[in-house]
């Protein structure tokens, strides 16, 4: 029986809105937030003008990851204006990936758009992307085709960590660093993430079965503030990936993996430790130049250390396996450990 990647989600974890609160609207916008004071106003606007043309229920959500600057104070004061507009604090910066999970968490849309807060997705995308959702799409990823970020620092890794997701995990994708995604409720609204294992949610989606699209979007240059991230998170994307991998393949069976690695130790250690076995038994029997020399062999230490040696490390895998299966399960069956803890919820005077 396969892994249910979305399973676990802990109880800490579950939406933050009450029973009478909670009623499906069609569309739940989220955008993480920190330190974007000066970008703030223009984007509660921006998506309020292109959420409003839909033509259709819609919220959005926007999470403070822990601002230090007055973004928070302009995210209240925006949530006064437009009654649609949620605002969420988190009590530090506890990552991107925590924000999104505290965004999902809160939304109540039958489809879950995410975007960055830095002006640099365009909201007038959004429509584009649900045109796929409309047309069966379970997964719909944004691809900045003619992205205006620096080649050498933001465009180079990021070509390079496409191409590496994407030979890992199967699920093809031009763009997975891109926040601009849609998905389906019932795809994101128990899914249980880590690190910076949002980006790898459409290959997680994709091996429950559902269906992905990608949509070239438009890309704009930051026009004020900073980038919060760059090459130096390659080395912890790389490291999720591997997480991910795993999941995708041994998340029951960790034993699988660690026995093939003790089956590549054990192997040549038993081949090497059965032929001299055999060239003591032929010597002692019918004597013989290779028994003999065998024999020879038998009594130089690297011959008697090493098939002994590769043995140990096999049965050393092994057991890692056999105790990864015992915590493996523990970990389906009890884990329940929040990743962010929420200081604020704000929904405006209105």
């Amino acid at each position: 029986m396969q892994p249910d990647l979305t399973e676990g989600l802990g109880k800490q974890n579950r939406f933050l809105n009450s029973p009478d609160e909670v009623f499906m609207i069609e569309v739940s916008v989220i955008a993480p937030v920190y330190n974007e004071e000066e970008n703030v106003d223009m984007l509660c606007k921006a998506l309020h003008n292109s959420l409003t043309r839909l033509g259709r229920s819609y919220e959005i959500v926007l999470v403070d990851d822990g601002s230090t600057d007055s973004t928070w104070a302009k995210l209240k004061a925006n949530a006064d204006l437009y009654p649609a507009l949620t605002v969420l604090r988190l009590r530090r910066n506890f990552g991107q990936t925590a924000a999104m999970s505290a965004g999902f968490h809160a939304s109540r849309g039958n489809v879950v758009i995410t975007l960055d807060a830095d002006l640099q997705n365009d909201p007038d995308d959004i429509p584009k992307l649900l045109e796929k959702i409309d047309a069966g799409a379970d997964v719909v990823s944004g691809w900045r085709k003619d992205r205006k970020d620096p080649f050498i620092n933001r465009r180079l890794p990021s070509i390079l960590a496409n191409a590496l997701i994407s030979k890992i995990t199967g699920v093809f994708l031009h763009d997975y660093g891109c926040t601009l995604k849609a998905y389906r409720r019932e795809v994101v609204e128990r899914l249980r993430l880590y690190g910076e294992m949002h980006r790898f949610i459409p290959a997680l989606a994709s091996w429950i079965g559902a269906e992905l699209a990608e949509v070239p979007v438009n890309h704009r240059e930051r026009r004020f503030g900073k980038s919060k991230y760059g090459i130096s998170r390659t080395f912890r994307v790389i490291l999720d990936l591997m997480t991910v991998k795993f999941l995708l393949r041994y998340s029951t069976h960790p034993i699988q993996m660690f026995g093939k690695i003790g089956a590549f130790f054990g192997i040549p250690g038993m081949l090497v430790l059965m032929t001299l076995v055999m060239g003591h038994i032929a010597y002692f029997f019918f004597g013989g130049e290779i028994a003999g020399e065998l024999v020879a062999m038998s009594k130089r230490p690297m011959w008697v250390i090493t098939p002994f040696m590769l043995i140990l490390f096999c049965t050393q895998f092994i057991s890692m396996g056999l105790l990864a299966e015992i915590q493996i399960r523990t970990y389906h069956e009890s884990q329940d450990k929040p990743i962010y803890v929420l200081k604020e919820k704000y929904t405006g005077k209105a």
